[in-house]
């Protein structure tokens, strides 16, 4: 029988890395969230386009001028996306450890954290960074919500629940060690 974190051998070496463990659950997050930002807004509900929507990313630091910057300002819009993505990475990879109740269930742990990214984002961020900014209607709250839920809480919380569990289960019994 396998251990749960095999399915990562970036995870499961002799001295499980906290740094591969964080920037493998910014990127993963981070990619997921983007494409379903793109497939839902972009293709499905045909709202808006993927530069668009990057571009919009870029605006929160370089203004008005990211609308107009074309694929200059849609690549730093991606650059700015993963570094926030890799910051929520990093918050929760610090609180896991100190914070006991994320350790019961790393499902319900990732879709709370992601309700939490959504309220950091939409609630703090976002109208410190456009004056202007008006909170969505109901319907897109929960989408985006969901988005965030899924596409980033929980591969946030799987990739680190399973960092800390081969970092313990390999303290407990260096046997275990897989190379």
């Amino acid at each position: 029988m396998t251990d749960p974190g095999s399915r990562f051998h970036i995870l499961n070496r002799k001295d499980p890395s906290a740094f591969w463990a964080i920037a493998l659950s910014g990127l993963i997050s981070g990619t997921l969230d983007i494409l379903t930002a793109i497939a839902v807004y972009a293709w499905i509900m045909q709202k808006t386009t993927a530069i668009k929507i990057l571009q919009g990313i870029a605006k929160g630091v370089f203004g008005d001028k990211a609308t107009e910057g074309g694929t200059r300002m849609a690549i730093s819009g991606l650059f700015l996306h993963y570094l926030i993505a890799f910051i929520f990475a990093i918050f929760y990879f610090i609180i896991y450890p100190i914070f006991p109740p994320l350790k019961r269930n790393w499902v319900v742990s990732g879709l709370i954290y992601g309700i939490g990214v959504w309220v950091v984002m939409n609630m703090i961020v976002r109208p410190l960074v456009f004056p202007d900014f008006k909170m969505p209607k109901w319907d897109a709250i929960v989408l985006g919500m969901g988005i965030l839920m899924v596409m980033i809480g929980l591969p946030i919380s799987y990739i680190t629940h399973q960092y800390y569990y081969n970092k313990n289960h390999i303290a407990r019994n260096p046997a275990n060690i897989h190379t």
